[in-house]
């Protein structure tokens, strides 16, 4: 499918490098190491034991985790269509 001046198979190949850069993002995470707290860091409520043995490290409790996890986050987005609308903002 032709999408104007590009080239035919840019539309996937600009689907597959946004995945690829999403999953990049995701690997480089630093995953909690070392030993698990047995209270949690921020509101010093106990963290139950099957989280510490399935997640080796863990510093905080769900709730914690869970909260830090919806904080949106800034992150540099690459503009990769161009459009002059998109320049224009």
């Amino acid at each position: 499918m032709a999408g104007g001046w590009a080239r035919d198979g840019a539309v996937s190949e600009q689907i597959e490098a946004s995945i690829e850069d999403e999953l990049a993002r995701m690997k480089a995470r630093k995953s909690p190491t070392g030993d698990s707290l047995t209270h949690c860091a921020e509101c010093d409520e106990p963290i139950p034991e099957a989280r510490r043995q399935a997640i080796p490290g863990v510093k905080l409790c769900i709730d914690c985790q869970q909260d830090r996890d919806g904080a949106q986050q800034k992150r540099g987005g690459i503009n990769r269509r161009g459009s002059k609308d998109s320049q224009l903002k």
